[in-house]
């Protein structure tokens, strides 16, 4: 690699981490919220959080590279011809094309890795996720009940204390159970329960072999006692599974021999991204020319928007394929390949003075 091939790259890789770095940083609040939203619900444990977490992220990356590939590319070369350093290297016989070389070193395995979590990683981050919740969802531990420790039921249901737990978090020993329903305050006692499943979200204690008092939160003195073999005490419903047979969950090569209109919309969806983030790449070169003392945030925002226009594009002809409105031969073919025609004509025209007109 020649020394000006070693700084440009340098240059764009430098500036491609830390707009990823702040895309991240600015993507966390919005998956955090909506995984704070399910565990304060009760339907995924709170200590699933930062592998939840972790999860979503290889999840949203084919969204989150693109642009972030694209926005360190524009702020790189733009800088490029700020600073004039791009008429030097104009000066000295290094044209667009020439960058071509320092840009791919960069776009190429960028776009490998989009491919990567499109097609594999993500498919897998989503089954993993799901196995993970299901499986920790039917553990009395996983959903936040302790031996020996009082524990808050999410939405108001009440104070738990276990004073035993089975290893494998299903059998309770010497159960206490307080809650209030409108007025009235119940005490519940048990020598051992258990937590069973009807269907595959409602969950249920089955609590055995104890007592029950109920009475009034006022302080008067309409209490009622009773004994019980058993009582089951309803718990806050899982988190929604999907089937196994969900397109989001089916691995890419299974997504291929698949007619459903879900299954070929799912397989188009997870085969755009890199080509998109292939063609965004190719056009920051022309939408980052500039003369040296040009603002370089207006075109910024321009090749914004494009990424916004061309990613709603896509989720809406995803939803045409998903409702039978679009051929799944025909896919997002109409979108990728025109986008990659259009920044492969915009990258070499880039640069070249046109012709002047002729004078009668």
């Amino acid at each position: 690699m020649s020394k000006l091939d070693r700084y440009l790259l340098r240059d764009f890789v430098q500036s491609f981490l830390a707009t990823l770095i702040v895309l991240l940083v600015v993507s966390v609040g919005g998956v955090l919220v909506d995984i704070l939203g399910n565990i304060a619900d009760g339907r995924v444990p709170a200590r699933l959080l930062f592998s939840q977490l972790g999860l979503q992220f290889i999840v949203y990356m084919p969204l989150i590279l693109p642009l972030a590939l694209m926005l360190g590319l524009l702020l790189a070369t733009a800088r490029l011809y700020r600073d004039s350093e791009m008429a030097v290297l104009t000066a000295i016989g290094v044209g667009p094309k020439r960058l071509l070389r320092p840009v791919l070193m960069l776009v190429l395995p960028v776009v490998g890795l989009i491919g990567l979590c499109s097609l594999w990683l993500g498919p897998w981050a989503d089954r993993t996720s799901e196995t993970m919740i299901v499986e920790a969802n039917r553990s009395v531990a996983m959903a936040g009940l302790e031996s020996g420790k009082f524990t808050n039921l999410p939405n108001n249901g009440g104070v738990v204390y276990l004073s035993s737990l089975s290893p494998d978090g299903t059998r309770l020993g010497k159960v206490f159970l307080q809650r209030q329903k409108d007025d009235r305050i119940e005490v519940v006692s048990a020598d051992h329960g258990r937590m069973f499943f009807e269907g595959e979200r409602q969950r249920y204690l089955e609590l055995d072999d104890g007592h029950q008092v109920e009475g009034p939160a006022n302080g008067a003195l309409d209490y009622k006692l009773m004994t019980f073999a058993r009582n089951d005490v309803a718990m806050p419903d899982g988190a929604d599974t999907r089937q196994k047979d969900d397109p989001e969950l089916l691995p890419t090569t299974q997504l291929l021999g698949d007619p459903r209109p879900a299954a070929q919309a799912q397989l188009h969806s997870r085969i755009t991204p890199p080509l998109i983030a292939l063609a965004f790449a190719l056009m920051t070169l022309p939408l980052a020319r500039s003369s040296p003392r040009q603002q370089r945030y207006g075109r910024m925002m321009l090749a914004f928007l494009a990424y916004l226009v061309g990613m709603n594009l896509m989720f809406i002809g995803t939803r045409w394929i998903a409702d039978g409105k679009l051929s799944g031969s025909v896919g997002l073919w109409w979108l990728s390949l025109p986008l990659l025609a259009l920044a492969i004509w915009m990258y070499l025209r880039d640069g070249k003075l046109s012709r002047p007109r002729r004078t009668a």
